[in-house]
């Protein structure tokens, strides 16, 4: 779903925008940011020059997201490097804000935690979080920078593997983290016969259904591909379907609920779908994540 561009058609400011980085190179970063002033929620402008920027540490933009930092969304537990499609979004997003990449500092922030209630020591964190009315009463997101659709992983070759349909999962026993919108999705969605077995963490998820202790993983799409690829041999993806009704699930950047910084952030993330540096940014990163079945 693509938003308007908040971005202000400033000729002089045009070749300031972050291109997509290859495979092997973070997105580089523009060193000066830009001077539109979005308004906030009291229609107050807002200045969005770096060094107006309210930073929980200064002259730094400090970025958080979990470790580890799985693929697709981050390559080799670095999110420094830039590589995967999250480290890639955030980097480019610094670029908006006007940071360079050695402006940039990481802080490791549990999944959970970074949308808990309370004050945050991280200016925006980015971890697969997907916005929902109840997240966003305690924290502030961006403007969803990536459509989400769940998937269901299966052994090859076992009882559920060849479902076409969601009602064809009722008897299955079912693995998926806590927090997530995955585990919504199970509950709201598949509505199996028996309580799915909930994880703290992904990667006890994933063991599961290696060890055959539950019959089928409910993760995000290109997670899905990237457990089909890399971590459970003989996997497969039976198919994704949608978590919501009308409105998609996207992912947005949380930000401590009433930060300064939130206008400036939507206005970077619309810069670059309006550009289409996150369509490319996508297709570098996600491009697999396409061409599973849908099951409805």
């Amino acid at each position: 779903m693509v938003r308007p561009s908040m971005l202000l058609a400033i000729g002089a400011l045009a070749a300031a925008v972050v291109a997509c980085a290859p495979a092997d190179e973070p997105a580089s970063t523009a060193s000066t940011g830009s001077t539109a002033a979005p308004a906030d929620s009291t229609g107050a402008a807002t200045a969005c020059t770096k060094d107006q920027l309210k930073l929980v540490n200064a002259g730094k933009l400090t970025i958080a997201t979990d470790k580890p930092a799985y693929e697709p969304w981050f390559k080799d537990d670095d999110p420094s490097n830039g590589q995967g499609f999250e480290s890639a979004v955030a980097f480019a997003l610094a670029g908006e804000l006007g940071f360079d990449r050695d402006e940039v500092q990481w802080s490791t922030v549990k999944f959970d935690s970074a949308f808990a209630p309370g004050a945050k020591q991280f200016d925006f964190d980015i971890n697969q979080v997907s916005i929902t009315p109840d997240r966003a009463k305690v924290v502030d997101f961006s403007n969803g920078y990536y459509t989400v659709k769940q998937a269901i992983v299966a052994i090859d070759g076992s009882r559920f593997a060849g479902a076409k349909s969601l009602a064809e999962l009722k008897d299955a026993k079912i693995g998926v983290q806590v927090g997530t919108t995955s585990l919504d999705a199970v509950r709201n969605v598949i509505k199996p016969a028996d309580d799915p077995n909930v994880y703290n963490d992904q990667i006890d998820a994933i063991t599961a259904l290696k060890n055959d202790q539950v019959e089928a993983l409910v993760v995000d799409l290109p997670t899905a591909f990237y457990v089909t690829a890399a971590q459970v041999e003989k996997s497969k993806i039976v198919g994704q379907f949608s978590s919501t009704g009308d409105a998609p699930e996207e992912f947005g950047v949380v930000m401590e609920k009433g930060s300064p910084l939130k206008s400036c952030v939507d206005k970077a993330v619309d810069a670059l779908k309006s550009k289409g540096e996150l369509a490319k940014i996508e297709q570098e990163w996600l491009g697999s994540a396409a061409g599973a079945p849908e099951l409805t």
